[in-house]
């Protein structure tokens, strides 16, 4: 089956471009910040990542000293001391500009801070666009906003050669009719997202978080509350994205409401992704994209089609110790989505997880597989469909040491529901399909009735 939700339209990146405007701020930047300049000296850019500007002299020789502990095993390792920035958004702005300038540098931001930002000082953001190694350090309750009341804007674009670092912050206020509500991340630009949260940013564009058009890395962190008209309420991704142990919770988007990736690689490890809402992929959606979820909980999403994980226009998907449950589709996938189009199947490959209590869809309650599917190991329980309360199948699912037990459906196919395809239940190996209601299959050969 071809749904409409996965043939692409027009790039919509809206990507900017850098356009850096240090110049503006270098002058009588003492006077402005009461920084001191002549503490602050040119890096290198290869060599300014995890250093203060404070740590090199102006003939470039490095005299500060390494991280403490780092590559030694046994010792913890020390996060790098920067240079201070007071509680003053005009300070942390000439701070930036004089980083890029400079070849990048490590801030540590004022604790109990909010950098109240109120105007559009560099072609659509708040704060300058990141053109080098630049980490901001946070601390407790330290935040960078959008003021409310003042002209549109995101919080931060990471430009082409730049690398930002984000540790113990909170973005937020972000608001914008490009991509990115809060960061945008553009070709050839790295994010790296540590012990931060970024909510309640909005965009008409992609990304109401987060727009990864680069390369963007997500550790300990929480990407919630974001809106975006179109695609990824969380995170919109086109580039390499890695999310390790963190919560993409209660976004909003057209399609792929916690993360939508087109063409790009995913990994996902531990967290949750959860509570998010969407037209189409109210969870994850991948599009011509490769994907693995390990360990995640995928819970509570909801979608007029594909509730909880879609992948869809020949994406390739493997999820493994994954509880994929209590998420909610009208049409098509409350659970799991795998689709078919005329651009090529997509795959998916569940292993040892639990697909569990997901309802209301018209077919597939826990599975609907339009493309080539394999569940391992894995219980589908509980769900409920008009039809095929475990699993709608069009083309071919393959089920090894599998239970599906006590689904329901409305009219037929309480268990499976087969539409023409194939479905191998590997029995040998284990598979049970049993108490399903009104029946434990339809068209299935070897299933019980």
């Amino acid at each position: 089956m071809i749904d409409q939700d996965d043939i692409q339209g027009p790039d919509r990146w809206g990507g900017n471009r850098a356009r850096s405007r240090w110049r503006w701020w270098a002058v009588g930047l003492a006077g402005v910040t009461g920084l001191a300049l002549t503490t602050v000296a040119v890096a290198p850019a290869a060599g300014a990542v995890g250093r203060s500007l404070a740590a090199v002299d102006d003939r470039g020789d490095d005299r500060g000293k390494r991280e403490e502990g780092a590559g030694d095993k046994g010792k913890k390792e020390v996060r790098p001391k920067g240079v201070p920035v007071p509680c003053d958004a005009d300070k942390l702005i000439a701070a930036i500009t004089l980083a890029n300038a400079r070849g990048g540098a490590v801030l540590d931001l004022a604790k109990k801070c909010t950098y109240l930002l109120t105007a559009d000082i560099d072609d659509g953001n708040g704060l300058p666009t990141i053109t080098a190694p630049i980490t901001l350090n946070g601390s407790k309750h330290t935040t960078i906003t959008r003021a409310a009341g003042v002209d549109q804007f995101r919080i931060v674009t990471v430009g082409t050669g730049g690398d930002l670092t984000l540790n113990h912050l909170k973005i937020t206020g972000g608001q914008t009719d490009g991509d990115g509500g809060a960061i945008l991340v553009n070709p050839g630009g790295t994010l790296h997202l540590h012990h931060s949260t970024v909510t309640r940013n909005i965009t008409g564009g992609s990304g109401g978080g987060i727009a990864n058009n680069g390369t963007t890395r997500i550790k300990d962190s929480t990407i919630s509350r974001n809106t975006a008209a179109v695609q990824g309420g969380g995170i919109y991704s086109t580039g390499p994205l890695k999310i390790d142990k963190s919560h993409i919770d209660h976004n909003t988007a057209g399609r792929g409401g916690g993360v939508f990736s087109t063409d790009s690689t995913v990994a996902i490890k531990g967290g949750s992704i959860s509570d998010n809402q969407a037209g189409t992929g109210g969870g994850l959606f991948l599009s011509s994209s490769i994907g693995t979820v390990t360990g995640t909980r995928i819970t509570g999403n909801t979608a007029s089609s594909s509730g909880g994980v879609r992948a869809g226009v020949g994406s390739q998907l493997t999820m493994r110790h994954v509880s994929l449950a209590d998420n909610t589709a009208t049409s098509l996938g409350a659970g799991l989505s795998v689709s078919g189009s005329e651009e090529g199947e997509s795959t998916a490959v569940v292993e040892d997880s639990v697909i569990k209590n997901n309802m209301r869809a018209s077919s597939g309650g826990g599975v609907f597989n339009g493309g080539q599917t394999v569940l391992r190991r894995t219980k589908v329980i509980g769900n409920q469909a008009n039809r095929g309360g475990g699993i709608f199948n069009e083309e071919v699912i393959s089920l090894f040491a599998t239970k599906v037990v006590k689904n329901v459906a409305i009219a037929d196919g309480g268990g499976i529901f087969n539409a023409g395809g194939t479905v191998n239940l590997n029995t040998a190996t284990g598979t049970i399909v049993t108490k399903n209601r009104p029946n434990n299959c339809v068209d299935v050969p070897s299933c019980p009735g």
